[in-house]
């Protein structure tokens, strides 16, 4: 583990992973159940980004961000299964003005900073991490999405996907909104 990043981590699924530690997403929702099981209190922590992420999210996600004027990066530019980055949960809160909060419950953040990608595997709630092992390849689906355009290969951060719905996609997960 790098000596300068907080012990624990917090693994969220792409791309909102991504969204909080560069669009601006100031909340993450949880349930109380999930707060109190996952030990999550204020604090400096790491974000992990999950290795799940279904196209039906995928859409969803870029939709809903769409909404507060996020673009999101391609699927297949989404690093997924490894640290990206940290930040700090200030609050835990019951509501919230924030566009991101969804509730019922939300982790407040502030100060978000990226690092590079750390492969490491996820678990729930808090977790001690340790680098081990690769990020996760890209799904078949994401390619379909098309990749990044750079002549080296390598997957630029800010490849913004520009895609639009006629009606908002079905949420994937939860409560319907």
């Amino acid at each position: 583990m790098n000596a300068d990043l907080p012990y624990f981590a917090l693994s969220v699924r792409q791309p909102w992973a991504w969204a909080i530690i560069h669009g601006g997403k100031d909340i993450e929702n949880r349930t109380p159940g999930a707060v109190r099981a996952g030990r999550m209190v204020p604090g400096r922590i790491c974000i992990h980004a999950a290795t799940g992420m279904t196209e039906r999210e995928y859409r969803w996600a870029v939709w809903k961000m769409g909404e507060t004027g996020v673009r999101v990066p391609l699927p297949s530019a989404l690093v997924r299964r490894a640290i990206i980055g940290t930040v700090d949960v200030v609050d835990i809160t019951e509501a919230s003005e924030s566009p991101w909060f969804g509730g019922p419950c939300g982790l407040v953040l502030q100060d978000p900073r990226p690092v590079a990608p750390i492969a490491c595997a996820g678990a729930l709630g808090y977790f001690e991490w340790s680098a081990d092992g690769h990020v996760s390849p890209a799904a078949p689906w994401m390619e379909r999405f098309g990749k990044p355009k750079d002549g080296d290969g390598t997957l630029p951060l800010f490849d913004a996907l520009d895609v639009s719905f006629a009606a908002p996609p079905e949420k994937p997960f939860g409560r319907k909104k």
